[in-house]
């Protein structure tokens, strides 16, 4: 029987994972009986190929019926970053890790941001670069960028497909400037709807959301910060779902959308959206 790509916590914890009642095709997820993190039984040679739909020119470029709110939203998280900084936007220097094609990059430098990526596919890496957007290729570890460069960086959707987060998140300590910002975009399995969706939620399935094998939950987001040196200055959730659209019948979908989004704001009050982003600050004094 193949061996797990992950055998034990990504966060560091110490003790065994146990299987827990999510069943997926490539068996029940583990889950971490200190912080909570769940991952994936998938193979290696599963989780490698499930990546390669990511070295494309297309990258992840949004949607056209979706371009729109992803340009807001990119836009209210840079503003979010100026605020906190407490710097006008040309006097940021930022780095986008996992930048894919560059959407986030481009919404950046509009904004008047100094912004640059690091993308380790390389087709999607070229599409930046062709695009007139400074993106290096490679992972962020390997590219021995100068320490105490950058006021902010970024990780969205990027963490969940990362075996060891620990030596990444050091790495972004390095080159983040005392005071600067790290913001990550992920999944948050103590949402309502991982509670209620359970194995049906697609982000769990590695064959729909290509390269998800670990998923946090606030507990484990602060404690992969305290492991790293950082402080949770915010953690926000949003969003809750019932059902992926096609698993009911349409009058069904509907209903459970509508509830969804009546409970949209007690998630984000109690923590129990599905979306979660979090500002992480390296403090002015401290070393790891």
């Amino acid at each position: 029987m193949t061996s797990p790509y992950i055998e034990e916590c990504p966060i560091g914890c110490t003790g065994p994972v146990a299987a827990t009642s999510i069943f997926l095709p490539e068996g029940p997820l583990s889950r971490c009986p200190g912080c909570g993190q769940l991952v994936s039984r998938c193979s290696e040679e599963r989780y490698q190929t499930s990546m390669s739909e990511f070295d494309d020119p297309r990258g992840t470029l949004p949607s056209p019926d979706s371009a729109e709110r992803r340009f807001k939203r990119s836009r209210k998280c840079l503003l979010n970053i100026a605020r906190m900084l407490n710097k006008p936007d040309h006097e940021i220097r930022l780095l986008d890790v996992g930048c894919s094609t560059g959407f986030f990059l481009s919404v950046a430098d509009q904004m008047g941001f100094v912004a640059e990526g690091v993308e380790p596919a390389p087709l999607a890496a070229q599409a930046a670069c062709a695009a007139g957007l400074r993106v290096h290729q490679g992972l962020l570890e390997d590219l021995s960028l100068s320490g105490n460069t950058f006021d902010a960086v970024t990780l969205f959707e990027v963490v969940e497909h990362v075996k060891h987060p620990l030596p990444l998140l050091k790495e972004c300590y390095r080159i983040i400037k005392p005071g600067g910002l790290l913001v990550i975009g992920t999944g948050n399995t103590a949402s309502w709807t991982a509670s209620v969706m359970n194995a049906d939620w697609e982000y769990f399935h590695i064959a729909k959301h290509g390269g998800h094998i670990s998923f946090f939950n606030p507990v484990s987001i602060n404690r992969l910060a305290e492991r790293t040196g950082f402080r949770v200055v915010s953690l926000k959730t949003n969003s809750v779902r019932f059902f992926e659209k096609g698993d009911c019948s349409p009058v069904v979908y509907r209903t459970a959308k509508i509830v969804a989004e009546l409970l949209n704001g007690p998630s984000k009050l109690f923590g129990k959206g599905h979306d979660m982003l979090v500002f992480l600050q390296r403090p002015l004094l401290y070393a790891v």
